[in-house]
Parts: C-alpha cells; sequence; structure tokens
C-alpha cells in the first residue's frame, strides 16, 4: 500500500481498516503507560528526599506533569471509544517498556532518568508530530516542551554531582552507564515489521533504528561534554 496521508477524525476512527485502529491504540497506549510508569519508580522513594527543597519541589512537578501527560493520552483513547485506565494500577513487572521495571536507587539515578530517558520520551512523542490522527497533534505541544524541561533538569543535576567532586562524578557515571543503554533499547528492534506499518499508516515518522541512530547522534556529544565517558552501545542490550 502506498503511504496514508489523510487525517483521521475521532468520528471516523471506526470506518478505519482494523490494523490502522490496533496500531494507534498500541501506540497511545504504550505512551501512557510509560508516562505513568516513572512516577511509579521515583515518586515515593524521591519526592521528599530529593538533595534540596527546591529538588523535591521540581520532582513533584516532574511528577504531575507526567500524570498529566498520562491523563492526556487516556483521553485520546476515551475519543475512539478505549479505555485503558487499568494501566493506572498496573504493577512495575507489567510495564509495555523495560526501562519502567527499573529501580532509581541513587540521586544520579534520576538526574541520568531524565538526562536519557525523558529524552527517548521526546523523541517517541516527537514520532506523532504531523500524525495521521488528527487529534494527537492538539495534546502535544504542550508534553513536547514539558518533556524537553525534564531533559534539561536532568541534565542540570548530573553537572552538579560532577562538579560536586570525585564521588559525585562517579555516581554520575554509574548511573549514565546503566541507563543509557536501557534508553537505547527503548526504540525497539531495528527491522521491526510493525514499525514499517506505523510509517504506512502515517503514526510514526522514523524507523527505529534511523530515531536511535539521531538519538546516538544527539547524547553521546552531550554526555561527552559533561565530562564522562559514553558507555558501550553495546552493554545490557536486548533490542539491536
Amino acid at each position: 500500500m502506498s503511504q496514508f496521508n489523510d487525517k483521521v477524525a475521532p468520528k471516523d476512527f471506526a470506518k478505519m481498516p482494523p490494523e490502522y485502529r490496533d496500531l494507534l491504540v498500541r501506540l497511545l497506549t504504550i505512551q501512557a503507560d510509560c508516562e505513568i510508569g516513572g512516577p511509579h519508580i521515583y515518586v515515593d522513594h524521591w519526592t521528599l528526599r530529593a538533595p534540596t527543597v527546591d529538588d523535591q519541589w521540581r520532582v513533584a512537578r516532574i511528577a504531575s506533569e507526567e500524570i498529566d501527560h498520562c491523563r492526556k493520552m487516556l483521553r485520546l483513547l476515551n475519543l475512539v471509544d478505549v479505555d485503558r485506565s487499568d494501566i493506572l494500577e498496573r504493577p512495575r513487572s507489567k510495564r509495555e517498556v523495560d526501562a519502567f521495571k527499573e529501580d532509581m536507587p541513587t540521586w544520579a539515578d534520576f538526574a541520568a532518568f531524565g538526562f536519557l530517558i525523558d529524552k527517548v520520551g521526546q523523541y517517541q512523542l516527537e514520532e506523532m508530530v504531523g500524525s495521521t490522527f488528527a487529534a494527537i497533534d492538539d495534546t502535544l505541544p504542550i508534553i513536547l516542551r514539558e518533556e524537553k524541561g525534564h531533559v534539561a533538569y536532568g541534565e542540570q543535576q548530573l553537572q552538579k554531582l560532577i562538579e560536586s567532586g570525585t564521588a559525585g562524578k562517579e555516581q554520575a557515571q554509574a548511573a549514565i552507564s546503566k541507563w543509557y543503554g536501557i534508553g537505547l533499547d527503548m526504540f525497539g528492534k531495528s527491522g521491526s515489521s510493525r514499525t514499517e506499518r506505523y510509517l504506512e499508516w502515517g503514526l510514526k515518522r522514523r524507523t527505529n533504528e534511523e530515531a536511535r541512530r539521531q538519538y546516538i547522534a544527539e547524547m553521546e556529544p552531550k554526555i561527552a561534554a559533561l565530562g564522562l565517558v559514553v558507555p558501550d552501545r553495546l552493554l545490557g542490550r536486548k533490542y539491536l
């Protein structure tokens, strides 16, 4: 089939072929699950344990924004009469993406998560810009702006740790080494046949490997600029 470029309104969703409907529901469900997955990792541990009261406020604000992003994705699903509120009660072990099954025991973990994992989240959201499902474009601008803020805060906190001395730099390096491979895996398998279908239906803009390659090209210089060693791209990887 040639690439589908029409705009689909929520009222016309039921008229679309089953493949389109299934792919859109899957895409929005995974995004909603990821948005709520982060707060499930860090809210209990870091909201009142972050280094300063300003940091505690920022953790609470980030969590609030991520929950709102989940809410917005669930609302998009509701527009097509799909209820996936069950993801709110999912145990961490059942999350769609492995990054949200991890622990976050150090403040460096929180910082690296924001810097690396929220950056992947930004990439995944950018995939939906200009989607053939018209309602998405009304939702994305504020979410993307807030995600960029989370990434910037994570980078700022890594910089503070690095500047604090040898111990802080070692913690930052350990966290980057842990989360970098996890972030690369979030893009999924190279050569995914499902991704090709997303592209054909105008629900994504890049293949998994294209998005991952662009992420690597953007983030590895930033890791090096922090004075940290860029981790081995294959370390701990599950999806190549």
